[in-house]
């Protein structure tokens, strides 16, 4: 009768099962909805362990948020998932921890880094208490509401409490080994990945550590009982004779995480735009002697001038008379977006993989603005802290192959843009004057990728012959910027 009214005056509570039973006085935190903006704060609710035995399991009770198991009626389990990172995002590789069990946690403390399809991103705890467990290692692909961290915590507001006059329950004999398949044995991830390629379920070893923590000397003992292991503990003095040098040419099996997993599917889609490609060979010698001007009058030893932000200007310049190559294209209904800002994308090749973060709106901004983003997006790049906002957005893309070396380059388009342009090296080349003699010139072959569906050949030509003007004539240029 006590447990039917419990249900009847708190909602949130929803039986598995419609089977009446008795159970102990219990206290369930106040929830009131208008003090929570939004379903994730939510206080996490569910029966304690001492309820569901009493019970013999029969009944039960869940919320739709992460679970909390009451474990020494002041506090409980708490479920740390994987929240969603970004629209579409199904996935992320772990990439660090920050804490490590037994670690005290306070409340909005990272907890881990994650790499996503688009970015890194800091995953923060909502709770104060102690890592209790951690479910993953480093390296492993998780889904998105998979748990990452078992909290333990102390706020009674987090989870369900047994009242202090609660009546004592004698616990079966098996109660312990309940609790651990509830809460999973205690150990490290490397542990766990030690138990996992060995086949080995690791809720069936005895640990030997302190609070019966599974070690690695438990597993390999436990594998080497079922024949798991052929050798459980080799001494750190043996010398390996190799015989043959054929194991260094065995073949490697490379997982693609974060960025490269991201570049298999935008290539795979990009392959299926019908593509055309334009290329065009720009003078220099004036972009250079640009440079060198700001090299010698920099007095702000922080900022490196190159080639690349009078390029993007100008770009964006050429950009201004052709809307249509600053575009995107809607397959569903379509339409053709035609971009109102310039968000103009550099590929950027770092150890994490390829990623092209973007420059906002390069319309409104002078050359040393670009020069001051270009510097801040490339250094967020290098160290992989660049944010969901610095790659997404973009409207047009430049590859600077160049700077890596090579003179022509064929892109494949960065959808959902409809063009890419490819930058080669610029190098100085012999060229002929009208009345036949010979002069060096500072040349740069650029390649216009571009979607077929959207452009054509021609308003691709003009808008390159515009640009390439731009580059060669920096006064036009310099007459016509805001």
């Amino acid at each position: 009768m006590i447990a039917r009214r419990i249900w009847r005056s708190h909602r949130l509570l929803r039986p598995f099962s419609s089977f009446s039973v008795c159970a102990p006085p219990l206290r369930v935190p106040e929830y009131h909805s208008q003090s929570f903006a939004s379903p994730t704060s939510r206080p996490f609710l569910v029966p304690s362990l001492s309820l569901m035995k009493w019970c013999g399991g029969s009944r039960s009770w869940f919320s739709n948020e992460a679970m909390s198991i009451d474990s020494n009626a002041r506090g409980g389990f708490i479920d740390v998932p994987l929240a969603q990172t970004g629209e579409g995002i199904a996935e992320c590789e772990l990439l660090k921890w920050f804490v490590k069990e037994g670690d005290p946690v306070e409340e909005f403390q990272p907890l881990c880094e994650v790499q996503s399809d688009k970015a890194t991103i800091e995953i923060t705890s909502r709770f104060k208490g102690t890592v209790a467990l951690i479910s993953h290692a480093p390296g492993d692909i998780i889904k998105v509401g998979e748990t990452l961290v078992k909290l333990a915590v102390e706020d009674p507001q987090d989870g369900l409490l047994v009242t202090s006059d609660c009546p004592k329950i004698e616990e079966p004999s098996c109660s312990k080994q309940k609790l651990d398949s509830l809460v999973g044995a205690l150990s490290t991830p490397a542990v766990r990945n030690l138990a996992k390629d060995l086949g080995i379920d690791i809720n069936l070893v005895i640990g030997s550590g302190k609070d019966g923590r599974v070690l690695k000397e438990d597993v390999l003992r436990f594998g080497g009982q079922k024949g798991n292991v052929t050798d459980s503990a080799p001494s750190e003095n043996v010398v390996i004779r190799v015989d043959s040098v054929s194991s260094d040419f065995e073949d490697k099996i490379v997982p693609l995480r974060g960025f490269n997993r991201a570049m298999v599917k935008s290539m795979t889609m990009a392959t299926k735009v019908p593509h055309f490609h334009f290329v065009e060979e720009i003078n220099c010698d004036a972009l250079v002697e640009l440079k060198q001007f700001f090299k010698e009058n920099n007095t702000d030893s922080t900022i490196k001038h190159t080639f690349l932000p009078t390029l993007i200007k100008s770009l964006s310049m050429a950009l201004t008379k052709y809307p249509f190559v600053n575009s995107c294209f809607n397959e569903e209904s379509v339409e053709i977006i035609l971009k109102g800002s310039h968000n103009i994308g550099v590929a950027m090749a770092t150890e994490h993989g390829l990623v092209v973060p973007n420059i906002k709106n390069v319309q409104s901004l002078s050359l040393l603005e670009i020069t001051k983003e270009m510097s801040r997006l490339q250094y967020l790049a290098t160290n992989n802290k660049l944010s969901p906002e610095d790659v997404t957005g973009g409207t047009i893309t430049l590859s600077n192959i160049g700077a890596i070396g090579g003179k022509f380059g064929s892109p494949l388009l960065n959808l959902p843009e409809v063009a890419i342009i490819a930058l080669g090296r610029i190098e100085k080349v012999p060229k002929f004057k009208e009345d036949g003699s010979v002069y060096p010139a500072s040349t740069m072959m650029v390649n216009i990728a571009a979607d077929h569906r959207v452009l054509d050949g021609a308003t691709v030509a003009r808008f390159c012959c515009q640009w390439k003007e731009y580059i060669e004539k920096p006064e036009l240029l310099m007459l016509q910027m805001r």
